[in-house]
């Protein structure tokens, strides 16, 4: 896997407006927003460039992704009005940066259901 943008900000080589951190996740406001909250969760010690790169000893540390994003919008208040979880994966999928990340998105109705 190439160096990305993603790597950069968790060695504090760009500047992010970074969010939430803890041992094994970062989370930083998307600079490309589709919401009025987008954000970025991402592994700081395990990179991989998409979804397909994971395998069963990866479930721990995706689970740990998907539990910040939940007490990230615990924590701001808008888990109840409800938000969105979303891995792109390949260019297909939507992916751009090839590193896996988790955007989370709230603070408007999202216009497309699925389900």
């Amino acid at each position: 896997m190439t160096d990305t943008i993603f790597d950069k900000i968790i060695r504090r080589e760009l500047p992010a407006d970074i969010v939430y951190e803890d041992d094994d996740v970062l989370a930083f406001r998307d600079i490309h927003p589709q919401a009025p909250v987008h954000l970025l969760f991402v592994p700081k010690r395990k990179a991989f460039a998409t979804l397909n790169d994971c395998g069963e000893a990866d479930a721990e540390l995706l689970g740990k992704l998907l539990l910040a994003a939940s007490s990230y919008a615990k924590g701001e208040g808008f888990a109840e009005d409800g938000y969105r979880c979303v891995i792109n994966c390949n260019r297909g999928g939507g992916q751009t940066v090839f590193y896996l990340h988790v955007h989370l998105m709230a603070g408007r109705q999202m216009a497309e259901r699925m389900v």
